[in-house]
């Protein structure tokens, strides 16, 4: 049986069930610790991270959204901690540790696909690989740029990376190598055993048809068997999808495998086998026009309170099909437009009051100033006149809020303002 279900519940309980409206959320007295960031960060089973650094870097912003100004070294605590770890989950992402077994299979595509491409960098350069593993063997987890090697220059501009900084991320896609840690952004890299605890060292190896993480598998490791590969591989995606769900609360297949980065032929499996297990309940959401999937733990709110900016890699709207569907929201991020092409402005934020996407706001943190600037500052046509001073008046509250965060002292437009929102007013 499909249940009915309203547009206007089922973006509830997609909000709900990102963290939005529940009674934690914002409410603390005091500014929010691990003791609310690690039920909100398991919640959401992933924080994307983007080099993009003009506002803030987007892992620190969903949580920022959610819990309200917090302490940047207590999500740092919690991300660079033994907890979490970094892999390719939905792009490059903070995942929980327990997580990344669950990815063994993606490792394992990552290397097969390279090693059956005569024309690879790995195939073209297996020396490289071996002498980068040792390396880091004898002196422990370090970013490139502490490795000395004669190829270790870039080979030009932006993504010119050299020959030991694409071993070195082949390695980590390969899960042969494991992030390490950040300093100042940059990426550090371990082998699986030096970062790893053993139980994950071995989940890693029950999942992986390639022998887990730390290497190609072992001579007998073939004997395992393309079926207990497939039987690892479809427990995987029932687990990932699992997770998604919880995420996302409602869903549709695209939803539910772009969470993850999955395809949907491996997903829709997965939604089968766990729609027969009655963790998800098929609904038809008005408007929505295809099959969709409610968690059954997902929480139905009847209304939702927030005021937040939401990073471009937010997952309420990293999807934007699904943006779309959810608060008819047409959104592009514009960072890589050309500035007489773009419409809106280089780093723009959606802006949720309550359950609606109700604008979007262009800011740039001016550290060296002090400043929050806000370039431009954009309301929905859809949205009421009536209604423009009070989502102003709330969105300059955020914007406030956002600058005392970010240890600046002021939010100043860029006049003449950009767009068609009123000039954020001072906080009450």
């Amino acid at each position: 049986m499909v249940d009915p279900m309203s547009a206007g519940l089922a973006r509830r309980v997609a909000l709900g069930a990102q963290g939005f409206g529940s009674p934690a959320a914002g409410s603390a007295t005091s500014a929010p610790g691990l003791r609310q960031l690690t039920p909100l960060v398991s919640k959401l089973a992933l924080l994307q991270i983007d080099s993009v650094n003009v506002f803030e870097r987007s892992h620190y912003l969903p949580v920022f959204a959610r819990l309200g100004a917090y302490p940047k070294a207590e999500l740092d605590r919690l991300t660079y901690g033994p907890r979490m770890i970094e892999y390719w989950a939905h792009v490059a992402s903070f995942i929980p540790l327990t997580t990344l077994p669950l990815l063994a299979w993606r490792m394992d595509d990552y290397r097969a696909s390279a090693l059956a491409d005569a024309n690879s960098w790995a195939n073209a350069n297996p020396r490289m690989i071996a002498w980068l593993k040792s390396e880091l063997a004898e002196k422990g987890p370090m970013p490139a740029s502490a490795i000395e090697h004669e190829s270790n220059r870039r080979n030009g501009p932006w993504w010119g990376w050299s020959d030991v900084k694409i071993g070195l991320e082949t390695l980590f896609r390969w899960g042969e190598v494991v992030a390490a840690g950040r300093t100042r952004f940059e990426r550090s890299y371990g082998l699986p055993e030096q970062m790893l605890p053993e139980a994950i060292l071995a989940a890693l190896a029950e999942r992986s048809f390639l022998g887990g993480a730390g290497g190609a598998a072992a001579d007998g490791a073939a004997a395992v068997g393309a079926g207990a590969a497939g039987l690892a591989r479809a427990e995987s995606m029932r687990e990932l999808v699992s997770l998604s769900a919880r995420a996302l609360g409602v869903g549709t297949v695209g939803d539910l495998a772009d969470y993850f980065r999955l395809k949907t032929a491996d997903a829709l499996p997965a939604i089968r086998a766990l729609e027969d297990t009655g963790e998800l309940l098929p609904v038809a959401v008005d408007g929505w026009g295809r099959p969709s999937w409610l968690h059954r733990d997902a929480r139905l709110p009847r209304r939702i309170e927030a005021a937040a900016v939401l990073s471009p890699f937010d997952p309420v709207v990293w999807r934007r099909e699904r943006a779309e569907r959810l608060f008819d929201f047409h959104y592009r991020i514009e960072i890589y437009t050309p500035e007489p092409k773009r419409i809106f402005g280089y780093y723009v934020l959606p802006v949720l009051i309550d359950e609606r996407v109700v604008g979007r706001v262009d800011l740039k943190s001016d550290r060296k100033a002090g400043i929050l600037r806000v370039p431009s500052a954009w309301i929905e046509p859809r949205v009421s006149p009536a209604d423009h001073p009070a989502i102003a008046a709330r969105l300059a509250t955020v914007l406030h809020t956002a600058a005392a965060w970010q240890n600046l002292d002021a939010v100043t437009p860029t006049l003449p303002l950009r767009g068609t929102f009123a000039t954020p007013s001072p906080p009450p």
